[in-house]
Order: C-alpha cells, then structure tokens, then sequence
C-alpha cells in the first residue's frame, strides 16, 4: 500500500496537498463559529450529488415535467427522499448563509485586506437564491408556475431593459416550455458552474488570508486537523439531521399503513395549469419577506418595493467594507446586519400570520385556496397512479377530464347562482370540496341529485315544502308540493295500523323505483329487484303519478318531467341540454336555462366535454383507488 502511495504522490503530488488542505494554522484554536463555511460547503456537494442523480429521471418540458417529478416522487426508488433531501438541503443553504454573513460581520472578517472575498461571498450569495428560484419552477406544478410568473414580471418593471430582458428569460412573450427549459438551463447549468467558480475563488482567498480572529490569544495556535474537522463533521452532521428530520416531518407514527411517498419529502402541487389562476400561490419561506414588503409599498410605484428597495439594501452591504474601516463604521454595519434579518424575520411572520389567521377575508380565501390545492395535488396523484396512468397529453389532461375536479368547478361557474350542492346537515364522510353552499338559493339543492335519499324526501311533505326541493321557483306551492302534502302526507295522517305501515311500504318502493331509473346502485336494499317491480305499480296504481309525468309505457309527456331514465345519464344530459324540452318543462320552465344549443336557444354554454363531467359529478361518477 506504501508502495502505491508513494507511486501516487511522486505522479500527483497528492501528500503536499493534503498536508495543505488539513494542517492549515488556526490562530486561537478551533471554535465552533468556524464550522458555517465548511456547512455550506457540504451543502453544495450533496445538492451536486442529489440534482445529477434527479436529472437522470426528470424531463425538461411543460408535458413531462411534472409526470418525470410524480415518477421520481412516487415511483423511482427512494425518489422522494433523493428530491426531498434535495429540496430541503436548498432552503438550508439560504440560513446557513445568513448565518455565515452575520459570522463574517461580526468578527470584521469583511475589512481589509478581505474586502474582495466578502464581495464575492455576497455574489455567492445572489446565485444561491438564483438557484432557489430557478429549481421552484421546474416541478411545473401550480404553485412553482404561478410563483415564478409573478417573481419574473418584476423583471419588466426595469425602464428600458425591462421587457426585453423578461422575454429572454421568459423565452417569449408567455410561459411554456421555453421558459422550463431556460430555467432547468440556468439551474443545472449556468449557475452551479457560476457557484463552483465563485466558491473556488472564495476558498482561495479565505486560505491566503487566514481566518479572521478577534481574540487570538483564546487558545494557542493550533491547525484544522483534527479538532476543526471534528467540529465541522458534526455541524455537518447536524445539517443532515435537520434535513431528514425535514423529508420525513408527515411521517405518520400513528398510523405507517397510510404512508405515502406523496406524504414524504417535498411536496408536489397539480400540473401547471395556465388556464386557471392560482390564489394559494406564494414564494418559499426565504422570499416571504419581499413578498409582505411589496404590500406596504404598494403606495409607490411597483419598481419602488421590487426593484429600488431591495437594489439599494444589497448596495448598502457591498459597501460595508468602506464603512467598516473606522470601529464606529464597524458597529454600524452590525447593527444594520440584525436590523435587516429582524426585519425579514418580522415581515415573514407578518405575511405568514395574515394568510392564516383565518380570520379575515384574505386570509380565509387563501386558506380555502391552499385546500383547494391540496386536493388537486392529491387527486392528480391519484388520477396518474391510476390503471389508466398518464396519457400522451400529459397529467394535466387527467385533472381537466376529471369529474371530481372539474365538476365543482364547472358547478360553480353555470349552476350556483341558483342551485346549492351541500348536504342539509352536517355530514362527516362529505368531502369539503364537493359541497357548494348558495347564500340565498331560488332553486332545489343538487346535492345526491336522483339518488335513494333523494327520492325519499321529495316524497316527505316536511322536505318537499323546505328550500331543498322547489327553492324559491314558482314550483314551490305547485302541484308536485301540494300532492306530497295532501295526498300522501294528510292520507298517511289518516290510517292506522297496518295499512299505515303498508301506505309507508309503497311511499318507500315508489322512492326505490324511481331511483333505480338512474341506473345507480342501491345500496342498502334488499331485494331490489322485487322492491323495484312492486314500486313501478305503485307509481302507477297507487299514487297516480302517471297523471302528470310519463313512466315507462304510462303516461304522456308535456305536464311534468319524464320519470323514465329520470337522473340518469341520457336524461340528466338531455335535461341539463334544454330544460323546456316536451319531456321536461316545456313552457312551465322557471328561469333554467339550456346548456347545449337548440333551435329555440343556438347558445353554447356548455361544450359536449364539460357537459359530460358535470353529468358524471352530479352523479357522483368518478374514479376512485379500491380501498385495500
């Protein structure tokens, strides 16, 4: 082994190396305040290594890269805690490097003869955050997307340069897959080559230096090796620690059977989707402070809080060498330096406090939006995790042909100015995202449209006669509610015994009969098919309904809606279509508009798609994982 060590020094000089890089002179013996520049050191490496094995599965382009993310995240193995190491490694080279600068302030580390390395520490610096915004956008999710196009709009606000420049790194006048691949450019690329040069040169100014020490008499002269490598291998460890503790914060110890990789390391929001806004959108924790700054300048121009501002703060550090050659300098740029990170500390709390306070009207939209998020992040999981997977168009096309997600949405856009979609008392299995309460509703409540339960209470004089049913349209006193009221409520006040019990009987069969006709499944009755055959005569015989609607064979349409196929898929198509069609309402229509052009009404309001997913959310309709 000698031998070969020997052979190695004689071709590389690799002993005098070593010996220079470990037996550096430490003037006052190691210290722990030391330790932050070796930390950020490591963490450049592990971001080195952890991004090259990244890029071998992601995918630079606006239709794979969020599908390469979700493979990574979900698929790949140990993806998510090679991405969330990744993630969380870059928020904690950003207060490693506070941490580091307030260290240089503080011992003077920035005066002469160290000026330069201080100005190429703050570079370094700008190229960290560089890369914190580059990396934000390449997931392509919502918030990466929506986050980055406010940030790069600031760019415009520059006089003269500003739009050109915001082209160029846009790649164009909007947001695609130029503007990905620019960035995935910049952030694999451009600037940890930037970084690598910068940081070379830092490290070989700080070694013709020295370090900087206010006390050199603390302890005798000693080297970096062993008792400095010591202390930055366990600061060094310590950062791995926090970084882990960070990846695995959702770690469900009550329950392991419900851990998902989707659960671990950095979170992953829905494809990008430029055709919809973005309420929850905010940058990482480190920016938040310019984010809550831009609110209190917003009585001056935009380029004031954007631009000015922030110009003239890293201005006023560049010139701390000069204003620190006098010892009242000195003190002065300490003080700014705590000044500036109380600040930022206040200002992030601020903006943190006010998105969740839940209290005001800004913070409780933007609660509902992070909700909002969170589900669409889940569910488009979901969706690509399916059998079905991702298709050629990409993950995005899964969320916008998905009835769960679209149909509240495409609910709220046509149908809520009247129709409510909420259960009329407090139901813990809803989903909160599906339910869509109207203050002042003028029409029936959709929610479990057609279904068993919903049939039950427009035959129960009580509900009928409520808001849920005829809301606030002519129908409300009409035939149908007297009926239920007269006819089956006062009728089955009347009997007693036994033929109270069966008049109970056929109200329930008729319920089950109708409801069968929306080809939905009814759970909880036993022989159906029985119970559905015995309801059909009663419909007919019993209650007379074929006196005013169609049925089957029985009946004629013109007076009231067609119960044949009633809240089935062809009927709720063709009744959402035109509502005052001959099977429906035809002239007794109360303010329902048509969806779907017909001679009487061309307008289009509705296209074929989205008139099937809000056929199929009504319905109930979707794709959902079997539970295991």
């Amino acid at each position: 082994m000698n031998r070969f060590l020997d052979w190695l020094d004689h071709r590389t000089g690799i002993r005098e190396f070593t010996h220079a890089a470990l037996y550096e002179h430490i003037p006052g013996g190691p210290r722990w305040r030391y330790v932050w520049g070796s930390t950020l050191s490591f963490c450049f490496f592990v971001q080195v290594v952890t991004g090259l094995i990244l890029w071998t599965a992601y995918s630079p382009s606006a239709q794979t890269a969020w599908e390469s993310v979700f493979y990574i995240q979900n698929q790949m193995m140990a993806g998510w805690l090679l991405r969330g190491v990744h993630h969380f490694t870059a928020q904690m080279m950003v207060v490693l490097m506070a941490i580091h600068f307030v260290q240089v302030v503080v011992d003077g580390a920035y005066r002469a003869p160290r000026e330069i390395n201080f100005w190429l520490g703050l570079i370094l610096l700008q190229i960290v955050l560089g890369l914190a915004l580059t990396g934000y956008l390449l997931p392509w999710d919502q918030k990466g997307y929506w986050a980055t196009k406010v940030a790069t709009n600031m760019i415009a606000l520059l006089p003269v340069v500003g739009e050109p420049l915001q082209r160029l790194v846009v790649g164009g006048s909007d947001y695609g897959h130029h503007t990905l691949t620019r960035f995935f450019a910049l952030h694999a690329g451009v600037l940890p080559i930037l970084l690598a040069t910068f940081l070379t040169l830092h490290v070989l100014l700080f070694r013709r230096h020295g370090l900087t020490v206010r006390d050199p008499k603390h302890a005798p002269d000693t080297y970096f090796w062993p008792e400095q490598v010591l202390r930055d291998a366990v600061a060094c460890l310590g950062v791995t620690i926090v970084v882990l503790v960070l990846v695995l914060w959702h770690y469900p110890h009550t329950r392991p059977d419900l851990l998902t990789a989707q659960q671990l390391g950095a979170e992953l929001g829905a494809p990008a989707n430029p055709a919809e806004s973005y309420a929850a959108a905010r940058p990482e924790t480190y920016f938040l402070f310019l984010f809550q700054s831009l609110k209190y300048l917003e009585v001056f121009p935009p380029i004031v809080g954007a631009i000015i501002v922030p110009g003239m703060i890293m201005f006023s550090l560049f010139l701390m060498p000069f204003i620190g050659r006098w010892q009242l300098g000195h003190r002065f740029n300490i003080v700014w330096t705590f000044a500036l990170l109380v600040g930022a500390g206040v200002l992030t709390l601020l903006a943190w406090r006010e998105d969740h306070n839940g209290v005001t009207p800004e913070s409780q939209h933007y609660l509902a939006a992070v909700a909002s998020a969170e589900s669409e992040a889940e569910r488009a999981v979901t969706l690509a995790a399916s059998p079905q997977g991702i298709p050629p168009t990409g993950a995005l096309s899964l969320l916008r042909s998905d009835p769960k997600t679209q149909g509240p949405k495409l609910f709220r856009q046509h149908c809520a100015a009247c129709h409510s979609h909420a259960p009329d008392s407090k139901d813990e299995s809803a989903d909160l995202l599906q339910i869509i309460t109207v203050e002042k509703p003028s029409a029936s409540n959709l929610w479990k449209f057609g279904t068993l339960d919903w049939m039950r209470g427009i035959l129960e004089p009580a509900k009928i006669a409520g808001p849920h049913y005829f809301g606030n349209t002519k129908f409300k006193d009409g035939d149908m509610v007297k009926f239920v009221k007269e006819k089956i409520g006062d009728h089955l006040a009347e009997l007693k015994g036994d033929e109270q019990v069966q008049f109970k009987q056929s109200i329930e069969d008729a319920a089950i009969a109708v409801a069968a006709e929306s080809g939905r499944k009814l759970d909880g009755v036993t022989d159906a098919d029985k119970r559905i055959e015995v309801g059909r005569k009663a419909i007919v015989d019993v209650f007379a309904c074929i006196d005013c609607h169609k049925f089957r064979k029985e009946g004629d349409v013109g007076m009231a809606p067609d119960l044949t196929g009633y809240a089935s898929r062809e009927w709720l198509t063709a009744f959402l279509s035109n509502p005052a069609d001959e099977r429906f309402y035809r002239d007794t229509n109360d303010r329902m508009p048509a969806f779907a052009p017909h001679p009487n009404d061309p307008a289009n309001r509705l296209s074929p798609e989205d008139l099937a997913t809000l056929v199929s959310w009504l319905r109930g309709e979707w794709y959902e994982p079997a539970s295991k």
